[in-house]
């Protein structure tokens, strides 16, 4: 494990509504990496922002338009000019589809109006990695293009993996619904969290930049509450930036399953080193009364189990995990659900989404992706005593 060294910088007290506060964290984040100080005019950067799905900035689940324009003003600055921006979104690949994310979310303008090219291509390749799940990733061809990779994250809660910031934004790098196929090979958050951790490792962003002035608290990534939090979080080691997210959260790293992954590795240790951060950085302290995800309790089925009774634990969870349930009276029969379903558990009928309960993964991809918040995560009364 490589010993931290003081790149990693928060900066709080922020507002959309102020662009030259942000502008300066950014800077400040520039600043501090080492391996910026070599971007120059033939520097192919790419920027990697979170575009779940089409959703408008105020909605907190992509990243923001002010956020992006900062950063590209800081490449400008150091003479960048070929700079890409792309996404690989949950659902359906298509040109269309994103071109729609894109506008959107804000980016398209902000990229059209400072010169900045949105990849519009569907088109992919492959890369090796020395993983222990996975030994080669398919991945959206601007990543494999890029000699500069910048994560554009969203400070947000998710009901698989506890959270998601600068290591889980790396799965929109897999090209549409491969993403659902790796749910189905990797169905058990520690398989998956492992299979995020190869990820993270083929791709190797140089910068991580959070972007939580806005925030998703709750049933994130998309169906949770916005919450205005104001702070950006930045630096070039993705480890520590999430190890960080997770203490905001006051989030047990080792529940979030890729970051446990990275500890089994030894690529970080179980909570944030205080000597990633930089001086005169804000410190990271818990966000007051964060919201988790209803998936994420502070005990297992065991602990909650009479003790006598503990041994019946495995065999009840498949049964008692949280999972998704459809909320008919929402539900507008557009079938996106279907669409992203991995196992295909998810039909039509009558013009409403119903889910086969004996194939659900439990991945919660359909919750993710509902346009209307009308897939709620279900808990049975009794774990929640």
């Amino acid at each position: 494990m490589s010993e931290p060294c003081g790149h990693l910088l928060l900066r709080g007290g922020l507002s959309y509504d102020r662009p030259d506060g942000i502008a300066a964290a950014i800077e400040e984040i520039f600043a501090l990496a080492p391996a910026v100080q070599a971007l120059g005019p033939e520097s192919k950067v790419l920027l990697k922002p979170n575009l779940l799905a089409k959703h408008p900035p105020e909605h907190a689940v992509t990243t923001h338009p002010v956020v992006v324009a900062a950063v590209i003003d800081a490449l400008h600055r150091r003479g960048v000019t070929q700079i890409t921006l792309a996404d690989s979104s949950g659902g359906l690949y298509t040109e269309g589809g994103m071109r729609a994310i894109y506008r959107a979310s804000g980016l398209l303008e902000v990229c059209e109006r400072m010169g900045v090219a949105v990849w519009g291509k569907t088109t992919s390749g492959t890369r090796a990695v020395e993983g222990t799940r996975v030994h080669q990733f398919t991945l959206i061809d601007p990543v494999l293009d890029c000699d500069f990779l910048i994560d554009l994250a969203k400070l947000k809660t998710h009901v698989m993996t506890g959270m998601t910031a600068g290591v889980k934004n790396l799965f929109g790098c897999i090209p549409g619904l491969q993403k659902a196929e790796m749910h189905m090979r990797f169905p058990q958050r520690v398989d998956f969290g492992e299979m995020l951790c190869d990820l993270c490792c083929a791709v190797q962003p140089q910068l991580v930049i959070v972007d939580g002035i806005t925030a998703m608290e709750g049933n994130g990534p998309a169906g949770g509450s916005v919450r205005e939090v104001g702070l950006l979080l930045g630096g070039d080691d993705v480890w520590q930036i999430d190890l960080a997210v997770a203490q905001l959260m006051n989030l047990d790293s080792q529940k979030v399953p890729y970051l446990a992954a990275a500890v089994r590795r030894g690529l970080c240790g179980t909570k944030l080193d205080p000597a990633a951060l930089a001086p005169g950085s804000d410190p990271v302290q818990p966000l007051q009364n964060w919201q988790l995800p209803q998936s994420f309790r502070s005990l297992t089925f065991q602990e909650k189990f009479p003790t006598g009774l503990r041994w019946a634990g495995p065999f009840v969870s498949r049964i008692a995990a949280p999972r998704p349930v459809i909320r008919k009276s929402k539900c507008i029969g557009c079938g996106r659900c279907a669409e992203i379903c991995p196992g295909k558990t998810i039909r039509l009928q009558n013009h409403k989404a119903v889910i086969d309960p004996a194939g659900c993964i439990r991945c919660f991809c359909c919750h993710e992706m509902c346009p209307e918040k009308a897939i709620d995560v279900r808990r049975i009364a009794f774990f929640k005593l």
